[in-house]
């Protein structure tokens, strides 16, 4: 389902480049996409095991002791009411609520020692989709000192390895926020914005949304036709602008419009070509459904795809669902809503990969900012907790059945193996063939050490 609408634009004596790239971020036909396509456009060459990453973004810190680093023999204010289950792999327990992955345990690895230094959504979110706290910004609006740096899906976005009618990096859901405050990280940082992630969403009620594929101003869906006209007016823009957002307007604008104009490339998004059953199968909630059109994306090239829980943490006058951020009545939302939903849309996406051969290519990687505090406060929820939490990773050549790291006996601290954000960034990089040469080429500098491991 496409809506078309309005870009609206103050009336001056022109556009400042700041104000077209954003222009370029919402809407298909601007310069991010146009951008980022020109920069994939050498073609598929890397030999490397996974060629496409599903980001499972579990927004709000998901309680790791409630999940996949239970401790059932910590004291009752610690362990929670729920109890741990045997999986398909010997000496590994997880969680009862999350009984089809239990089953599934042969195919992903589990982290325990994820550790990092904020407990703070803002920051903590930088850190996680780009290893890094530089250019965070706080719940107070306080930015840290440095430069923001890219999120992984704006790193591997850059490599040369896609269908290139197809944006490089996707995501799922809206602009990430912490109350009303929209937070850093999501997007290239000091690649800059064309490799921002092309955004779309699924509401249950109406379908698929695109909300990046608007139209500019007196454009309208039956005009498309007259590219002579809308090639002009980008022509007109392009002179209002410096040479280097200029030239973002060149021959890869016509396989940004044709991302809007071609019925194949529309067709990627479009669900109601899958099975009924299929569609059962994952889920007919939100995650579940955008869980499935992950699976479509990368089945058609897409090098990255970020599917976000929940858009919101820390709501403010009903801004969101608060997705994983449980400070009260955190067993009912996770027995009621998360777990289950959870379980049934990741083991359904671990099997349809696998079933259509996708899974040796494609990483998954489900994880939020930060775990859970192991004392349950006294309202029956759980605080932040930075200190250590888990994380699950599966398929693109990771070795599944195994759990690295150890957290101690009450979920509070790593006991075994600690692991930083910026590890597990390293190691997804290394197994899409993105090493130290690829990211200086970038002007990025490593953030993290491989887990051996895991691969």
């Amino acid at each position: 389902m496409l809506r078309f609408g309005r870009i609206d634009s103050r009336a001056c004596q022109g556009l400042t480049r700041r104000e077209l790239l954003r222009v370029g971020s919402t809407s298909v036909l601007g310069l991010g996409l146009a951008d980022l396509l020109r920069v994939r456009a050498k073609g598929d060459s890397n030999d490397a095991p996974a060629r496409s990453v599903i980001l499972l973004w579990l927004w709000g810190g998901p309680s790791h002791l409630d999940t996949f680093d239970m401790k059932p023999a910590a004291e009752a204010e610690y362990r929670g009411p729920y109890r741990p289950i045997a999986t398909n792999v010997p000496a590994i327990e997880i969680s009862e609520l999350l009984p089809r992955l239990a089953r599934r345990a042969d195919r992903f690895a589990l982290v325990r020692s994820l550790n990092h230094a904020s407990n703070d959504h803002g920051i903590a979110g930088t850190i996680g989709l780009t290893s890094s706290s530089a250019g965070a910004l706080s719940l107070g609006g306080q930015a840290l000192p440095g430069l923001l740096e890219p999120a992984w899906g704006s790193i591997v976005a850059r490599q040369p390895r896609a269908q290139p009618t197809l944006p490089g990096f996707v995501s799922l859901g809206g602009y990430l926020h912490q109350g009303k405050r929209r937070i850093a990280g999501e997007g290239g940082g000091r690649l800059g914005a064309a490799s921002d992630p092309f955004r779309l969403d699924y509401d249950p009620a109406t379908g698929v949304k695109l909300p990046e594929w608007q139209l500019i101003d007196g454009v309208t869906a039956d005009g498309l036709g007259s590219l002579v006209d809308l090639r002009a007016r980008f022509n007109r823009l392009s002179a209002r602008l410096d040479a280097s957002a200029a030239a973002n307007l060149d021959r890869f604008y016509q396989q940004a419009l044709s991302l809007l104009t071609s019925g194949e490339a529309r067709a990627v998004f479009d669900l109601d070509d899958e099975p009924e059953s299929l569609r059962r199968r994952y889920g007919r909630f939100r995650f579940g459904q955008c869980c499935l059109i992950a699976r479509r994306l990368v089945e058609a090239g897409v090098g990255f795809v970020q599917v976000n829980w929940s858009s919101h943490v820390e709501p403010i006058e009903d801004a969101g669902d608060g997705g994983w951020d449980t400070h009260d009545r955190n067993f009912p939302q996770l027995q009621d809503r998360h777990c289950w939903m959870f379980d049934q849309a990741l083991s359904s996406l671990l099997d349809d990969l696998g079933q259509r051969g996708l899974l040796d290519s494609t990483i998954v990687a489900a994880v939020g900012e930060f775990g859970r505090s192991p004392k349950i406060n006294n309202r029956a929820g759980r605080e932040h907790w930075q200190h250590c939490y888990s994380a699950l990773l599966a398929g693109g050549g990771i070795r599944g059945g195994q759990v690295v790291g150890a957290s101690d006996r009450r979920g509070e601290y790593p006991a075994k193996r600690p692991v930083k954000p910026g590890d597990l960034a390293t190691t997804v990089f290394e197994r899409l063939g993105i090493r130290a040469p690829e990211l200086t080429d970038l002007g990025l500098t490593p953030q993290g050490a491989l887990i051996e491991e895991l691969v």
